[in-house]
This record gives C-alpha cells, structure tokens and sequence, in this order.
C-alpha cells in the first residue's frame, strides 16, 4: 500500500467522520442546544461554517422548506467518493468529473421528485375538493407555490390559468425536466468514466 493510498483512506475516513457529524447537527437542530450541553455546541461549532455556507444558497429554500443540508451532504459524500476512489488508484480526471456530476445530480435529482410527489399530492386533493384549508394543505401550498408561479410564468406568461391546470402543467414540466436531465446526466457521466 502506497503512501498516496494511505493519504486518500485516511482523507476519505475524515471526510466520512465530518458528514456524520452534520446529520448529528442536523438532528440537533430540532432540539434547544442548552438542553444537550458542550457535546452539542462543540458539534455547532464545527459543521455550523459549512452547513451555513449552503444555506446562503436562495435555490436550496422553498417556502418554509430548508433543502440545504442535503446539498451539503451530497457535497461531503461525492468527496468522500473521490477521496475513496483515489485511494485505490482508479482516479482519472474521466471518473473524478463523473463522480462531480453525480454529486450535482443527486440533489437535484431528489428536489424534482420531492416537488412531483407534493404537486401530484395536491392535484389529488384539490380534485378530491378535500379541505384546501387544512395546515397540511397550506403547508404543501408554502413549499409549492414558489416553484408552481415560476413555471406558470413560464409557461403561461401573462394568461390566467385555473389553479388545477397550473397544477398538472408544473408536474408535467418537472417530470419531464427530471427524465430529461437523468438522461443526459447519465449520458455524460458514462461518456467521462470511458475517458
């Protein structure tokens, strides 16, 4: 085992060791950290300046919806991956680019299946004229609506449009967005690991 092999198993263990330490921080940011004590405000204080740089990313908010933390722990597992890669000697700047672009799939790839899965969910409900009003409702209609407008204007510049019809037009673009995207994902990434 060379040095080098050493070097990016021990870099891939860290890396590892600091994305549990997030999802221990994400964990505790649902609980008052004085309840917790010192383990928890030394955790804060050493994942806090990451987790926080992802969360100055506008895209990664939907509503009253935080998305960041998996952004960041998609970041930490693809350099992980790369780190791990490396050390067996498999790393080419083909599979690194690969490994990169998975790591940016990833979490987009989950956004626009959460966001089909919350829109289909609401076309059920609306079309069931279940109670619009209900908090589950409203809350789904919080994290929805940013993404619905968007694609409406899009779509639809300035006509009106029934809130239902707006509902399946923004399902059926993030859908089509989401194979789309998988596709030529997939396309690219199996054409770097060849090279």
């Amino acid at each position: 085992m060379s040095i080098f092999s050493t070097v990016f198993r021990l870099l891939a263990a860290a890396t590892s060791i600091y994305m549990l330490l997030c999802i221990v921080r994400i964990f505790l940011t649902w609980f008052p950290t004085r309840m917790i004590g010192r383990p928890a405000e030394l955790v804060e204080r050493v994942t806090d300046p990451y987790l926080l740089l992802w969360k100055r990313i506008p895209l990664l908010q939907a509503g009253n919806v935080d998305f960041s933390p998996i952004a960041a722990l998609a970041a930490l597992s693809g350099v992980s991956r790369i780190f791990s890669v490396a050390s067996y000697g498999a790393l080419t700047l083909g599979v690194a680019l690969s490994l990169l672009l998975e790591v940016v799939w990833a979490p987009v790839s989950f956004l626009l299946g959460f966001f089909i899965v919350l829109l289909v969910a609401r076309i059920v409900a609306y079309a069931a004229r279940w109670n619009s009003l209900h908090p589950v409702w409203r809350s789904i209609d919080a994290m929805i609506n940013p993404v619905l407008f968007s694609i409406k204007r899009l779509i639809y510049k300035n006509r009106i449009v029934n809130y239902m019809q707006g509902l399946i037009t923004c399902a059926l673009a993030l859908l089509g967005t989401r194979v789309i995207l998988g596709l030529v994902f997939s396309l690219i990434i199996n054409l770097l690991q060849k090279i």
